[in-house]
């Protein structure tokens, strides 16, 4: 792999605005009430398909530290063919899917946002959907730059 010029932490004043924009997002998140694990899933699952090892990799370890199943985190990208996630993570996941794709769907089907404002509220729909803005940037951050894992003890 070719090394690239990394233009996270380069750019300070943009880094610490993304930063910003995330810590927001996570507070917004609590406050409405959405489980934690939602949105490490939603992180997840963009990040997959947007093939950011790096996303994945701290994803992952994220959410097993705050108690994620690894047998879930295995399946995620087959989660429609499992029971293993709730109502409101699986309407996450199509809303992550629909918004990660954007540019082959061309919007968000009526059914998945549907399902979503189902059974989430307006605050809390909001929040994932701002979830799943913000882990598209970092993941298009990531990927572009060819951001190196950090080494971890295995």
């Amino acid at each position: 792999m070719s090394k690239r010029i990394h233009v996270g932490k380069r750019v300070p004043e943009i880094y610490e605005a993304m930063a910003k924009l995330q810590a927001e997002v996570e507070k917004a998140a609590i406050n409405a009430g959405v489980d934690q694990k939602v949105l490490e899933l939603v992180k997840m699952r963009s990040s997959q398909i947007n093939h950011c090892a790096f996303c994945l990799d701290m994803h992952s370890h994220d959410a097993v530290q705050m108690g994620e199943s690894p047998r879930r985190l295995f399946v995620l990208e087959g989660w429609r063919e499992t029971e293993l996630f709730t109502e409101q993570e699986r309407a996450a996941l199509a809303l992550t899917e629909s918004i990660t794709n954007l540019s082959s769907v061309h919007e968000v089907p009526d059914n998945v946002y549907e399902e979503a404002t189902r059974v989430f509220t307006e605050e809390q729909y909001r929040t994932v959907v701002w979830e799943a803005i913000a882990i598209n940037s970092w993941n298009r951050m990531c990927v572009i730059s060819h951001a190196p894992l950090p080494e971890r003890a295995e």
